[in-house]
């Protein structure tokens, strides 16, 4: 099951790290998108994340691994698709295609880690996973960098989505399921003990919202970065986030979800804070490093979720949390982005209030005892 997480993770890492570096040069330079064109378009992409929900009924008729390989064909099919249409209704609906793909793998990327990986290694497996994944965006920027001068979009869109296409055919024939595993509750799971980790992944949804929406496109709108300078950006963050991820998965078994979500949640107040008054654009840049970095902290409100959870709620429970997660992200980028024609400062400001909020709640995180160091040394 590792190895087979770890080739759909590189998909889908392959998948949306290339979307997500030419997509706002693309809606900026061939479609002639404005902010709150742009606002509606990461809105509407949020849909298929609300509607993660669904993957619980979708299990009574396809197996978990099974979905998540025909979630990474759908990924394909959406990336490819959308050099071909360079009109604002175009890129609203192969965006849709590929968030449907997108959000639907990772839900079950992280139902399947829980399951079949304890909590000692639990953390460090998705610390590796996100290792991979930056890896592979070390390697698409590289590649999109490399082409970016004489590749029309159209063809990159196209070479995209087809790798995954292929990739995902070859995660169709094979079966790494354990079928002495808990079964899962193939139904919505809603419990009051919950409610923490429903509150924190609500906010984190909202927060991170307002970085994918906006972040890139102050960027580019306000301090004029070319999609080389971008792409450079996100090779940046994939060099340091293959080195950190496992650090962090490591750091979350060792010192335990509260503390570690606690660093996050303040750092991000202050590079909110500071993405609203900046004016430089090097610095605008470091503030996004900085930001990618912190988001990997997140981990730790899934693994919170697995020491307090049923073992056969995880399945019904990534998949609602996945839309709780969503439930603010669909209206937020829509209302930043008719504000940004207000001020472009609002959003972030907004961002910087959500995560204080989010350090509050995150002083009620309790657990068992953490795995002791030994133990965790040994998972790594």
């Amino acid at each position: 099951m590792y190895v087979y997480l770890l080739v759909l993770t590189v998909l889908s890492a392959a998948g949306f790290q290339s979307w997500r570096t030419l997509i706002n040069n693309f809606a900026v330079e061939a479609a002639r998108l404005e902010g709150d064109q742009m606002g509606w378009v990461q809105s509407l992409r949020e849909v298929p994340g609300f509607l993660s929900l669904l993957v619980v009924y979708l299990l009574l008729v396809i197996s978990e691994h099974r979905l998540a390989a025909l979630s990474i064909l759908v990924l394909g099919v959406g990336v490819g698709l959308t050099g071909l249409f360079p009109t604002f209704w175009g890129i609203v609906g192969t965006t849709l295609l590929m968030s449907f793909g997108f959000h639907y793998y990772e839900t079950l990327n992280q139902s399947l880690t829980l399951q079949y990986f304890d909590k000692a290694r639990a953390p460090v497996v998705f610390g590796r996973l996100r290792a991979a994944a930056a890896a592979t965006n070390i390697a698409v920027g590289v590649a999109i960098f490399a082409a970016a001068s004489f590749v029309s979009y159209r063809t990159q869109f196209l070479a995209w989505g087809g790798l995954l296409v292929v990739g995902s055919l070859w995660a169709l024939v094979q079966d790494p399921s354990d079928r002495n595993l808990a079964p899962q509750r193939k139904q919505m799971v809603f419990r009051k003990r919950y409610l923490l980790f429903y509150a924190l992944t609500f906010l984190a949804g909202a927060r991170r919202q307002i970085f994918v929406a906006f972040a890139v496109f102050l960027l580019v709108k306000e301090f004029h970065y070319t999609v080389q300078a971008v792409t450079v950006l996100f090779v940046i963050n994939n060099l340091i986030n293959t080195v950190l991820s496992p650090a962090i998965g490591r750091a979350i078994a060792r010192y335990g979800e509260r503390k570690v979500l606690s660093l996050e949640y303040a750092a991000m107040a202050l590079v909110f804070t500071a993405y609203a008054w900046t004016r430089n654009p090097l610095m605008a840049g470091a503030l996004y490093v900085i930001d990618f970095v912190f988001f990997n902290f997140s981990i730790a409100i899934r693994t919170y979720f697995q020491k307090i959870a049923d073992p056969q709620d995880i399945a019904p429970s990534m998949a609602v949390g996945f839309t709780v997660n969503h439930v603010a992200a669909v209206v937020i980028p829509a209302l930043g982005g008719m504000l940004w024609m207000v001020d472009y400062r609002i959003p972030f400001v907004g961002g910087a209030v959500l995560s204080l909020v989010s350090l509050v709640l995150t002083q009620r995180i309790r657990t068992d005892r953490e795995v002791p160091g030994q133990a965790m040394r040994e998972s790594g």
